[in-house]
């Protein structure tokens, strides 16, 4: 084992790769279903509307990232307040990973169950949990060029059947009929979803430590992200209502339905396929940045020495690895996908407003960029309190065990 610095792998390519498989996993096949029923064709609406709302959180923290570069991301963003404050925007953003994993980890299982004709029991759920997440940590461990060159072939393998689909269903099928809007109370309900479909955009400010040319690729590859996230997702829940394929009560991977709708079995292959593959890049992506974090933060002395370690022959954070390993296992056996989304998105929140304030903090802004940044700030507020009690808990939780992991650190230095 070795204590070095890591080294600077990551180019542009490779930040717009983790920015865009960091969001584009899960929502995409587990939400369609759910918001069809919530609100009906005006589901897809939404999408391009929450893009808008999430720009003017992206805007100001893609310029704090550009103004802010260096390893861990949000450790770096938070240390303008302070020692510890750097310690917990980077441990709040690393349980937000962590959360989006686990929970994405479950859509994943319930999409390879498709291809067996076993009853899906709770034991052989736990095993194949268990041995997804131990995959993707060797990979991960085995080299940052291979595990880039491995998204790269997944972005291509999830994205091409989507499109694909989303345009067989507009082309063959017509419009759905919206009518009246729905109720604002079930609006709401679907909003902190909807934004689950654009948290991970930032997956790549992990690795601004190791990239070539510094934070302001990141940040550009962070904001077109956005924009690809909202085509997409607009694209599939608009095909998905115009088709309004009848979906199973309690159906947990209900966009087949609309594979088979198009193209009966084939069609429902060919979304299995894209699912596990988009799920798989989404995973790896997360597997691949969010380790950066807590190494960032083990190397700063504010976790204990071993999660800091790099392989020496690999380059690879790996110690940090084998930590998100456990954890995320451990969260993906005690809860299931939506619940573990709401803390993962205000987990998130939480980042986004705090690196904004850090930017306005460290120096002096034109009045329009403070008017921009206290924007972004007040809307990250406005979606947390769609959170319930129970989220709230959970982070409270697990920023407590961060809090002891720093003083166990504090002590032993």
């Amino acid at each position: 084992m070795t204590d070095t610095a890591l080294p600077r792998k990551v180019g542009a390519g490779g930040a717009a790769l983790l920015s865009f498989n960091g969001a584009v996993g899960a929502a995409v096949f587990a939400l369609p279903a759910t918001l069809n029923g919530d609100v009906g064709p005006w589901a897809a609406l939404l999408f391009p509307a929450a893009a808008l709302v999430m720009l003017l959180i992206a805007i100001p923290f893609a310029r704090a990232i550009a103004a802010m570069p260096g390893e861990g991301g949000p450790v770096v963003y938070g240390s303008a307040f302070g020692r510890f404050a750097g310690f917990e925007l980077g441990w709040t953003y690393y349980i937000a990973r962590m959360a989006a994993f686990a929970a994405n980890v479950h859509v994943l299982v319930d999409y390879l169950l498709r291809w067996t004709d076993i009853a899906p029991q709770p034991w052989l759920r736990s095993v194949l949990i268990l041995l997804a997440i131990a995959l993707l940590a060797a990979i991960n461990i085995a080299g940052t060029a291979r595990a880039l060159r491995l998204l790269g072939g997944l972005t291509l393998l999830k994205s091409l059947p989507l499109v694909g689909l989303a345009m067989l269903a507009l082309l063959t099928v017509p419009l759905p009929a919206f009518g009246p809007p729905p109720p604002l109370s079930a609006t709401e309900a679907s909003i902190l979803l909807v934004f689950y479909a654009f948290i991970g955009f930032e997956n790549s400010v992990a690795v601004s430590g190791e990239a070539r040319d510094g934070g302001r690729a990141i940040a550009r590859a962070m904001l077109v992200t956005i924009f690809l996230i909202a085509l997409l997702y607009f694209l599939v829940q608009l095909g998905f209502s115009a088709v309004s394929p009848p979906v199973a009560e309690g159906e947990k991977a209900p966009l087949l339905a609309l594979g088979t709708a198009l193209l009966g079995p084939a069609g429902a292959l060919l979304i299995l396929l894209a699912a596990v593959t988009s799920l798989l890049g989404n995973l790896h992506a997360n597997m691949t940045a969010s380790p950066r974090v807590s190494h960032a933060l083990a190397a700063r002395g504010d976790l204990p020495r071993w999660i800091g370690t790099v392989h020496p022959r690999f380059e690879t954070p790996y110690g940090s690895i084998l930590l998100m390993a456990a954890i995320v296992a451990g969260l993906a056996l005690s809860g299931g996908f939506v619940w573990l989304a709401v803390v993962s998105t205000l987990a998130r929140m939480a980042v986004y407003a705090v690196t904004i304030a850090a930017w306005l903090k460290i120096a002096r802004r034109a009045p329009g960029e403070i008017a921009l940044g206290m924007t972004g700030i007040l809307l990250c507020a406005a979606v947390s309190t769609q959170a319930s009690g129970a989220a709230w808990a959970t982070l409270a939780a697990l920023l407590l065990a961060g809090l002891l992991l720093f003083l166990l650190a504090r002590r032993a230095r």
